[in-house]
């Protein structure tokens, strides 16, 4: 893998992220708000599935 096409995802990422916030801000806080309230192995969790996608997303369109 290139830089660029590591910058490229990195810069991907930040804007898909930053979607929720600027459309919707109510929504992202409440959302936010919530996580705060899960426990350390409920996040890590979702932080695994999050990882087995997008590596499975990978596999796939590559």
């Amino acid at each position: 893998m290139s830089s660029d096409t590591f910058w490229s995802a990195i810069a991907l990422v930040l804007v898909i992220e930053g979607l929720l916030p600027l459309l919707s801000p109510g929504r992202w806080r409440r959302a936010f708000s919530q996580l705060l309230q899960l426990r350390d192995g409920q996040l890590r969790f979702f932080g695994l599935c999050s990882i087995v996608l997008g590596l499975m997303l990978l596999w796939i369109s590559g």
